[in-house]
């Protein structure tokens, strides 16, 4: 071999030494690279899987406080409840109360009434009985008997009616065999009632049995 041909084939070898070391090195890096890769986490991925790691120790945590508070809640919503049945419970009572002393006043007004026209009722009875209810005067008569039994006004005490102490009062006394128990036989003057309440009783002669 020549000079020459040494010179050529020295610098054409320098070069092959060159082109291997550069054509091995990507080799090594592509080698250690994914050797890297797998061993450095990414910083998203290693903070969301700490995250998911704490949400179920955060839930657990939380349980207890909601179960107070919900438990707070469903005894203020009862002690609510029970405040608005009391409430209405003492309204309804005080309506009926309402009602009632307003009936009661009612009654008590038309009682007094009625109490006061008693006396003209007795001279009508007694005109009645004698045969005096004629004309224009028995027609006001009957206008007045209709408008108190509007009102409410029962007479009450016939002859043959079984004496009773609580509707009757007796300002006379017999006996007789015609009777069984004690009976009116004679009434001088009518009782009246305006509902369950007695206005005037009746005044009776009383027959008891022989």
């Amino acid at each position: 071999m020549s000079a020459k041909d040494d010179e050529i084939d020295g610098p054409a070898a320098e070069r092959d030494v060159i082109q291997d070391e550069v054509d091995s090195a990507p080799e090594e890096t592509s080698a250690e690279e994914p050797a890297k890769k797998k061993s450095q986490k990414p910083v998203g991925a290693h903070r969301a899987r700490e995250e998911e790691d704490a949400a179920p120790v955060a839930e657990e945590a939380a349980k207890p406080a909601l179960g107070a508070e919900l438990e707070a809640l469903r005894g203020e919503l009862e002690e609510r409840t029970h405040d608005l049945q009391r409430v209405s419970a003492e309204y309804a009572n005080y309506r009926k109360r309402v009602d009632r002393d307003r009936g009661a006043a009612a009654e008590q007004t038309t009682g007094k009434v009625l109490t006061d026209l008693l006396p003209v009722l007795d001279d009508i009875d007694r005109a009645r009985e004698h045969g005096d209810l004629v004309g224009p005067f028995a027609s006001v008569a009957e206008q007045l008997t209709a408008v108190t039994g509007k009102l409410g006004l029962v007479a009450f005490g016939e002859k043959g009616d079984p004496f009773d102490p609580n509707r009757h009062e007796a300002v006379a006394h017999q006996t007789s065999a015609d009777v069984d128990e004690p009976t009116c036989v004679e009434v001088m003057r009518r009782g009246y009632t305006l509902g369950e309440r007695l206005l005037r009783p009746a005044l009776v002669a009383v027959a008891d049995p022989e």
